[in-house]
């Protein structure tokens, strides 16, 4: 939170001094929170699988196998006023349980976490993402399978 207060006075500095329409200003905000929300994205490195970014950090593919995990894995979103490529996102994820849970969660900044999926088998829907916070969440526990998740 304090990252996003001090970009955020950052950004009034800037602005404040130098002479900028109001649409450049708004899409520098846009820009800067996206870069934000970026970071709330589970690293590469930390993630059970793996991760393969689309066009932004909204889409792409993820495939994993699980051996008795449990946690909680950001694997795609981010924060802007509007997405480049549209609010639009299709969601398509093959989960294979062996053993433990395993939840699919849309997490928005406008509302709680939304369970999309979290049985064996096959998920495919089309979401439109509010102008907020938007991750894509794999939240298990003792989890023992695999998940095969692609974002377009």
């Amino acid at each position: 939170m304090r990252k996003v207060i001090a970009l955020c006075l950052m950004l009034c500095c800037m602005f404040s001094l130098c002479a900028c329409s109001k649409d450049e200003i708004v899409e520098q905000y846009n820009e800067a929170l996206q870069a934000v929300g970026d970071n709330n994205l589970t690293d590469n490195k930390d993630l059970q699988g793996t991760r393969e970014l689309g066009e932004d950090s909204y889409v792409g593919t993820y495939q994993a196998d699980y051996d008795d995990f449990t946690g909680k894995e950001i694997v795609f979103g981010g924060t802007s006023l509007e997405r480049d490529a549209g609010n639009e996102i299709n969601i398509s994820c093959d989960l294979q349980i062996t053993d433990g849970t395993v939840k699919l969660l849309l997490q928005t900044g406008a509302n709680d976490s939304q369970i999309l999926f979290d049985e064996d088998g096959s998920y495919s829907d089309t979401i439109e993402l509010p102008a907020a916070s938007n991750y894509i969440v794999i939240e298990s526990e003792n989890f023992t399978g695999t998940v095969n998740l692609t974002i377009k």
